[in-house]
């Protein structure tokens, strides 16, 4: 169970790193094209609506965190199985 623990854990952290990261890359290689927010300011409403009422990292964590268990326990089974 402790081995279990430990790769959890570390797989959460290279997970949210890995995900950090990605982030920061895409942030600073973004380019926005000025002049189509320009021609599409006129169309837009004054109204801010937010949608979402889950945290997206939360949810990525926890599917990350299923698919490592789930990959766990195959690996354990294949690994006594031979």
């Amino acid at each position: 169970m402790k081995k279990y623990i430990i790769f959890v854990v570390s797989f959460l952290l290279v997970f949210s790193l890995i995900q950090v990261l990605s982030g920061i890359l895409l942030t600073y290689t973004y380019t926005p094209d000025m002049m189509e927010a320009w021609n599409l300011s006129p169309n837009l409403t004054q109204e801010v609506v937010i949608k979402g009422s889950h945290p997206s990292l939360l949810l990525t964590l926890l599917i990350g965190l299923i698919s490592v268990t789930i990959a766990y326990f195959i690996s354990k089974k294949y690994i006594n199985k031979h």
